[in-house]
């Protein structure tokens, strides 16, 4: 298939209805830190800064420049789709907003919350290797299967996709370097060799792409290459601030809290 340039795309995007979407988001957020802020616990501002710079960077992705040039050619559009599913939802996650909203809530609806991260739903979505499947796996689905063909042609696939890569990419961080709350949590151990294994593979599509093998976009060699190096490059780049992130949300259990509780001695 040859890439087609979506008239029309990049103004739907950064119209109003998106745009009021993540200034409310934002808005809400910052609300809801003043508020926590003025309690005894506060609230970090590296935080507020970090979903802020998420958002801002949501915007940019899908505003003018970078979301006429993901109209128009293919390098745009891997660019896009690199903020949207790699580099935003870092930022976002880093920001902690369940925290945040726990701490926002009453302990009515708090409970209510809390029964939600105990679903075996959330289990399953939040176990690395699933996250990391739908991660990577809608990442191949998307450039080497008819899927890109079959969302180029409507608004709304197209918006759609931009929605999965945005919701992947935030449960994938979530799972991996998340500071908010998340049901059995795997070690640090694990989540580094997933990480490892997401690295691998999203630079092995990235080489496949560049090498035109199983690609089933059709755009002229320098584009399509081109996709491929800001896949490869910009990737490491966001992974590598993952791993970051990962590394200073940690928290290593000490000798101490490992040590089994104390018994009275039998006689």
């Amino acid at each position: 298939m040859t890439f087609v340039a979506h008239e029309g795309h990049g103004g739907v995007i950064a119209s109003a209805p998106q745009a009021v979407a993540v200034a409310l988001l934002l808005g809400g957020y910052l609300v809801l830190a003043g508020r926590v802020r003025h309690e005894p616990r506060g609230w970090s501002r590296w935080r507020t800064a970090s979903f802020a710079t998420g958002c801002a960077l949501l915007m940019v992705a899908v505003l003018p420049p970078i979301g006429t040039f993901a109209d128009t050619d293919f390098r745009g559009h891997m660019l896009q789709h690199l903020l949207i599913g790699m580099v935003v939802p870092t930022a976002l996650v880093l920001g902690a907003p369940l925290t945040l909203l726990l701490r926002s809530l009453p302990p009515r609806h708090r409970r209510h919350v809390a029964k939600v991260l105990r679903s075996r739903v959330l289990h399953v979505a939040v176990n690395p290797w699933f996250a990391l499947v739908l991660n990577i796996g809608g990442m191949a689905a998307v450039y080497f299967t008819p899927v890109y063909r079959l969302v180029s042609g409507g608004q709304v696939s197209h918006h759609l996709v931009h929605l999965h890569f945005l919701l992947a990419g935030y449960l994938f961080a979530w799972v991996i370097a998340g500071p908010d709350p998340a049901p059995r949590r795997p070690s640090v151990k694990t989540r580094l060799v997933v990480l490892g294994v997401a690295i691998t593979s999203h630079a092995t599509l990235a080489q496949f792409m560049y090498a035109g093998l199983f690609v089933d976009v059709r755009v002229p060699v320098t584009g399509l290459r081109g996709a491929a190096e800001i896949m490869y490059y910009g990737g490491d780049i966001a992974e590598l601030l993952l791993a970051m992130a990962l590394l200073t949300t940690w928290r290593p259990v000490s000798r101490r809290s490992r040590r089994p509780a104390p018994t009275a001695a039998t006689s």
